[in-house]
């Protein structure tokens, strides 16, 4: 089985005000993706703040976590940077580390171009040898993947995954086709956005890159289960559940709504990296009843 399949869940990166690292708190969210049965842990990625963290919390952050997950679960390491030789040093120390593949975005400042990309990824890809998914997250980066694009990266040693955003037009199956088209049979195409999951691994995605699963594995587990075997009863009344989150998502970005989820969750307080503000005060309360309609609709099975 690829690397790159089933569910994925992203942990946030607990720190303090100046952005040191809480290691026991990470241990905390670690040891509940482990319990769940994820697939595969991935750390520092957008949900894990990586963008907030200097180049030495971040080797921190890998060192406390392969420690604590210890080979139980692969551990996949976000290793974006404006530069590329930062991006390569990053990859080689999660080599080094023992990270098990890596995870990469077109980080910038100034707008790239489809060839600077192309040899920035090539480049990464080389000095990590390990297994790299690429990161098409264009909301972030303002920088979007084209399949012609994703094709040729395809065709780099190490490059086998591609991490999507949700279609704008909405259609995940006929974009999974696309993309297919120009990437060979191995290669594993999984999406983000939360809201999408669902129906990405109904249509036949390889994995769900999930930020909801950094805190609660279980339920994102439970779903997973559901699409991926064609229980659709099981998948609609979960993800029906999910729906109040994936609202909060939409409007205020999963970023901002893991902080408050995590202090509902004992796993707090915790406030995002400046400039990011918390999300409203008045919003707080539709954060605990969405929390409050995943946990009773996964509390016991369905008919039990």
């Amino acid at each position: 089985m690829s690397l790159f399949t089933g569910l994925s869940a992203f942990p946030m990166t607990p720190t303090d005000a100046t952005g040191r690292l809480a290691p026991e708190l990470l241990r905390a969210f670690l040891k509940r993706i482990v319990a769940a049965d994820a697939q595969s842990i991935g750390l520092l990625g957008s949900t894990g703040a990586y963008a907030y963290l200097t180049a030495e919390e971040r080797k921190r952050t890998l060192g406390v976590a392969l420690e604590s997950v210890a080979r139980r679960v692969p551990v996949i390491v976000g290793v974006g940077a404006l530069r590329t030789d930062e991006a390569a040093d990053l990859a080689r120390d999660a080599r080094q580390a023992g990270a098990e593949g890596l995870l990469l975005a077109p980080v910038s400042y100034q707008p790239l171009t489809e060839d600077e990309v192309f040899h920035h990824f090539e480049a990464v890809a080389e000095a990590g040898g390990l297994p790299l998914c690429i990161y098409n997250n264009p909301g972030t980066t303002k920088f979007t993947f084209s399949p012609d694009l994703i094709g040729r990266l395809a065709e780099v040693p190490n490059v086998v995954a591609v991490k999507m955003p949700p279609p704008a037009d909405g259609d995940v199956a006929a974009e999974l086709a696309r993309l297919r088209a120009c990437v060979p049979e191995s290669f594993a195409i999984g999406y983000s956005g939360d809201w999408v999951a669902k129906a990405a691994l109904q249509a036949g995605a390889d994995c769900w890159y999930s930020v909801v699963a950094g805190l609660l594995p279980g339920p994102a587990r439970a779903l997973t289960r559901a699409a991926q075997t064609g229980d659709r009863a099981e998948a609609e009344r979960l993800d029906a559940a999910f729906a109040p989150l994936w609202s909060l998502f939409r409007d205020f970005g999963s970023f901002r709504v893991m902080f408050a989820l995590a202090e509902f969750l004992g796993q707090g307080p915790l406030a995002p990296p400046r400039p990011v503000l918390p999300i409203p005060e008045a919003t707080r309360v539709r954060v605990r009843a969405a929390l409050d309609a995943v946990e009773a609709a996964t509390a016991t099975p369905p008919g039990a």
